[in-house]
């Protein structure tokens, strides 16, 4: 057996100390991804090894309340890939409309916008009202992001026209107020969502839900992390429910694989079975 270089050594280190001190299991994520980040990490907070970065991290938690940040995913925009909402509307949402009351899961929500992004297609197709959306991320700090909903007004105009490939029915002004530098959501967009903390490496199934959507996560798992995952998602869905994944994500060498059909399968949407 091949014995571990000390690059490898200290990132199997870093990673335990993390997941023993703070329960964040990182340890079967991407190693590329993960190098990447903690090398971004190094530079900005100022540390020549990643040995001195575990020292700091297990002494200092705010210091790997900075660390989180590189280490999570938190690259989003409302109705990014118009196509997936767009089928969403016009594919899904006729299930949804049949029962009483659906609920959705975001895994992985970042920031928030992919549940806002629901949650406006909802409110267009007058399910929002009767639908409890779960919005889920293990980084504290962008989840009270996303349940602030306020996002650099910058942002919009890129914003609006996604909205209206994926099929957007009014403008997307009608749902937020600008305020100096800023964009403010709708209030009664966030009366629908429920953001809390989910860690998808060590948490289980938590509510039966109709809908999954976890997009441009699973990318940044290695294998056993992504069955994992996908196992999850699948206790969760309801029979006949829908997961949405990214455009590079895929279920076909997933150990879950026989539980789903495809059911959009250029826009990564699968059916529970």
């Amino acid at each position: 057996m091949k014995d571990p270089t000390e690059d490898e050594l200290e990132l199997t280190l870093l990673l335990d100390a993390i997941f023993q001190k703070y329960h964040y299991d990182f340890r079967c994520s991407s190693e590329a991804s993960l190098r990447r980040r903690l090398s971004a990490a190094q530079n900005q907070l100022g540390y020549e090894t990643l040995s001195h970065l575990q020292h700091r991290v297990l002494h200092d938690p705010a210091t790997f309340a900075e660390l989180l940040r590189f280490l999570t995913v938190q690259v989003s925009d409302l109705f990014r890939d118009p196509s997936y909402y767009r089928s969403i509307r016009e594919k899904v949402v006729p299930y949804l409309r049949t029962y009483p009351s659906p609920k959705i899961w975001v895994a992985g929500c970042a920031t928030g916008e992919e549940a806002y992004s629901l949650a406006i297609l909802l409110a267009e197709e007058g399910l929002l009202e009767r639908t409890l959306i779960y919005a889920t991320d293990i980084h504290p700090q962008s989840l009270r992001a996303a349940e602030a909903g306020i996002y650099d007004i910058d942002r919009f105009a890129r914003f609006s026209e996604s909205y209206l490939s994926a099929g957007g029915k009014a403008s997307l002004s009608d749902y937020y107020t600008a305020r100096y530098s800023s964009g403010v959501l709708d209030r009664a967009l966030k009366k629908s969502i429920l953001f809390s903390d989910h860690s998808l490496a060590t948490d289980s199934a938590f509510a039966e839900v109709e809908l999954v959507s976890c997009r441009n996560v699973l990318i940044y798992f290695q294998r056993e992390l992504q069955d994992r995952a996908l196992g999850v998602f699948r206790d969760s869905l309801c029979r006949r429910g829908f997961l949405g994944l990214g455009y590079k994500e895929s279920l076909r060498f997933s150990a879950h694989a026989s539980a789903f059909v495809d059911f959009v399968s250029q826009d990564r949407i699968y059916q529970r079975v």
